[in-house]
C-alpha cells in the first residue's frame, strides 16, 4: 500500500510543496494521454488509495471526489493524439506532465510515477518505480488521470458509436481490435500504433 515515505524525504530534504505524478493512456489505440499532478496535505488520509489498476472503476470515481476535495492543489493536462503522432509517445506523456506540474500554483519537488524524468522539467523531482503503488501522492495522481481519460472516452462513445469505446476505453482489446478492421479507423484513433493491425 502507498505511502508518505518519499514526501517525507522531500520534506527532510528541504521541499515543501511536493506534488505526485502520473499518467494514464499511454497505451490505448485511440484518444490523447493524460497526466495529473497532486499535491496533498502532510499526512493526509485517504481510505482505500492506490494504485488506479488495482481499484475497480466504481472506486476510482468515488476517490477521484476525495482527492478533488483534499487535496491543497491539482492540475490535468493532456497529450494530444497530434502529439502521439508527431513526437512518439513517450514524448507526448512528458508534454502532458509538464503541463500537469507546471498547473500547480507552487511547487517546488515532484514525485514522478516510473524511471525516466520527463525532458524539460522545471523543478527538482525524483522517479519512482511502480510509485503508483509506493507514494500516496502518486497514487493520487493515477486516479486522477485515469478518471479523467475514462470520462474522455465515454464522450467519445458517443460520438463513434461503432467503436464501443465505454466498453475498451481505447485498449487493444479484441472486441477493439475486430472493430477497427470492421470499420477503418477514426479521427481519434493513433495511426502510428495500428499499422501491424491495419497491415501496413
Amino acid at each position: 500500500m502507498p505511502d508518505y515515505s518519499f514526501e517525507q524525504a522531500a520534506r527532510d530534504s528541504g521541499f515543501k510543496h511536493i506534488c505526485g505524478v502520473d499518467e494514464a493512456g499511454r497505451g490505448p489505440l485511440a484518444g490523447p494521454v493524460c497526466a495529473a499532478a497532486v499535491i496533498l496535505p502532510e499526512n493526509c488520509e485517504i481510505e482505500g488509495l492506490n494504485d488506479s489498476k488495482k481499484l475497480s472503476e466504481k472506486k476510482r470515481e468515488a476517490l477521484y471526489d476525495v482527492i478533488i476535495e483534499k487535496a491543497l492543489d491539482y492540475y490535468i493536462a493532456f497529450g494530444s493524439l497530434e502529439e502521439i503522432e508527431e513526437y512518439n509517445i513517450l514524448n507526448a506523456t512528458y508534454f502532458a506532465m509538464n503541463r500537469a506540474i507546471n498547473g500547480l500554483k507552487a511547487v517546488d519537488f515532484a514525485l514522478i510515477d516510473g524511471n525516466r524524468v520527463p525532458t524539460d522539467i522545471k523543478v527538482n523531482c525524483a522517479t519512482v518505480v511502480k510509485g503508483d503503488a509506493k507514494s500516496m501522492s502518486i497514487a493520487a495522481a493515477s486516479i486522477l488521470a485515469k478518471v479523467t481519460r475514462d470520462r474522455l472516452l465515454l464522450e467519445y462513445d458517443k460520438k463513434y458509436p461503432l467503436y464501443e469505446f465505454a466498453k475498451h476505453k481505447g485498449y487493444g482489446t479484441k472486441l477493439h481490435t475486430d472493430l477497427i478492421k470492421k470499420h477503418g479507423t477514426c479521427e481519434i484513433h493513433r495511426l502510428s500504433f495500428l499499422k501491424n493491425i491495419l497491415g501496413e
